[in-house]
C-alpha cells in the first residue's frame, strides 16, 4: 500500500472533515489562516515574525472587507487597496507588501494540494480565487522608493558627524559629567556603522567575538574580517551571514580602543545573556537597532541635518565612497551582502565631483589626436 503524504497546511490537517461548527464560517477561516500558517513555517522555513506579518495584513484586509475568502473578489481588493492609499498615504513599498500578502493567501487557498477549494464548495457553495492579477498591481516604476531624504552623506557630512560625537566624548570629560563612556560608544558605534557598512540591525547585533584575522591584511591584527551574523533575510528566511573585511586602519584602532579601554567599565554590569555583546546601554543590556537609530538621530539633530536621515544613510555613503574610490563595484557588492549588482547601484549616489570626473575622462577619451600623438 502507498501511502500518501499529506502537505503541510492541507484542509484535513486544520479542519475535520465533516464537522459543522455554530459559527461556521469564522472557524473556516481561522482553519485557513493556521493551515497557511503552517505552509509557511513549516513546509517553506520561513520565520515567525515574517509570518505573523503577512497573516496580519490578511485578517486585516478581512475584517476591513467584512468578507470571507470564498467571496472575495479583484474589485473588492481593489477598493481596500484605494482606500489604504487614499487614506494612509502608505508608501509604494508597503502598498506592494499588503499585496504580496493577499496574493500569497489566495495562491495558498486555490491550490490543489491544500484542499480548500472543494473544502469551500461542499461548505458553501462556492470557491477562493486569485484577487491578485496584473491590472492591480503597483508597479515597480523606478529603482528607489525610499524617503529622497535618505541620501548618503556628504564626506563632510560625515567628518561633522564624527567630529561631533568625538567632541561630546571630550565635552563631558572636560565637564566631569556623567555618560562619557556612553558618548565615546556612539562615537565608535557610528565609526563602525559607515567603515564596514552595516544596517542598525547588524550593528546592534555584534559581538566581541566577530573580529577575525584576514591573512591578506596583517596590518589590522585580530580585526581584519568583521562576520555579520544577522544579516537582512530574504523573504522571511534566517539572517544571513557575510564576512566584510576591514578597509580602514582609523575604524580599527577605534573598535580596538574601545575594546580593551572602554567597553570593560559597562561589562561587569552585563547580563549574561548580553555579557558578549559589542554594544553595551548602562544597564549592561544589548543595544538594540532602535537605539542604534536613537544615537545617529541625536547627532544629527544637533548638526541641523535632514531629520529623514538615518542610520542607513552611513551604509550608502560607505557604498557611494568606495565607488568614488575606484573600489571594483563586484568587491562592493560583496561587502555590503547584496545579492545583486543593480542593489549596490541603487545605493550609489555619487558626488558632482566625481561625476565631473568621469566625465572629462569620457571626453580625453574620445577626442581624436593630432599627429604628435597630442589630444587636440
Amino acid at each position: 500500500m502507498v501511502k500518501v503524504e499529506v502537505p503541510q497546511g492541507a484542509a484535513s490537517l486544520v479542519l475535520a472533515p465533516g464537522v459543522t461548527f455554530l459559527q461556521e464560517e469564522e472557524s473556516v477561516f481561522e482553519a485557513m489562516v493556521q493551515g497557511w500558517s503552517a505552509q509557511m513555517i513549516g513546509g517553506r522555513g520561513l520565520q515567525r515574525r515574517s509570518v505573523a506579518a503577512v497573516v496580519s495584513t490578511v485578517r486585516r484586509f478581512q475584517a476591513s472587507t467584512s468578507e470571507w475568502p470564498w467571496r472575495w473578489s479583484p474589485q473588492l481588493f481593489d477598493e481596500w487597496m484605494t482606500d489604504r492609499v487614499r487614506t494612509r498615504a502608505l508608501a509604494p513599498t508597503t502598498i506592494r507588501s499588503y499585496q504580496y500578502a493577499v496574493r500569497s493567501f489566495c495562491t495558498y487557498l486555490c491550490s490543489e494540494h491544500y484542499g480548500w477549494v472543494a473544502e469551500c464548495e461542499e461548505r458553501f457553495g462556492g470557491h477562493p480565487s486569485q484577487i491578485y492579477h496584473e491590472e492591480n498591481t503597483a508597479q515597480h516604476l523606478q529603482g528607489y522608493e525610499g524617503r529622497p531624504g535618505r541620501r548618503p552623506l556628504s564626506r563632510d557630512e560625515l567628518q561633522k558627524l564624527f567630529d561631533q560625537a568625538d567632541a561630546e566624548v571630550a565635552a563631558r570629560l572636560d565637564a566631569g559629567r556623567k555618560g562619557a563612556v556612553i558618548a565615546y560608544r556612539d562615537a565608535t558605534l557610528l565609526k563602525v556603522v559607515y567603515s564596514w557598512g552595516l544596517r542598525a540591525n547588524e550593528a546592534a547585533h555584534l559581538d566581541v567575538t566577530d573580529f577575525y584575522r584576514n591573512p591578506h591584511a596583517a596590518q589590522f591584527g585580530d580585526y581584519g574580517v568583521l562576520q555579520v551574523r544577522f544579516g537582512k533575510a530574504s523573504r522571511g528566511g534566517a539572517p544571513k551571514r557575510r564576512s566584510v573585511v576591514s578597509l580602514f586602519d582609523w575604524a580599527v584602532e577605534a573598535v580596538v580602543d574601545y575594546i580593551a579601554n572602554v567597553r570593560p567599565l559597562v561589562v561587569k554590569s552585563a547580563s549574561s545573556a548580553a555579557s558578549n555583546a559589542l554594544w553595551l546601554t548602562e544597564r549592561g543590556t544589548r543595544l538594540q537597532a532602535r537605539d542604534v537609530a536613537d544615537r545617529f538621530g541625536f547627532y544629527r539633530d544637533e548638526l541641523g541635518l535632514d531629520p529623514a536621515l538615518s542610520p542607513h544613510c552611513l551604509r550608502h555613503s560607505y557604498v557611494t565612497h568606495l565607488i568614488e574610490d575606484g573600489v571594483d563595484p563586484r568587491f562592493v557588492q560583496e561587502q555590503a551582502g547584496h545579492v545583486y549588482q543593480s542593489t549596490t547601484g541603487l545605493y550609489t549616489a555619487v558626488s558632482g565631483d566625481f561625476k565631473n570626473k568621469m566625465l572629462h575622462d569620457a571626453i580625453r577619451a574620445v577626442l581624436p589626436t593630432n599627429p604628435g600623438g597630442q589630444r587636440q
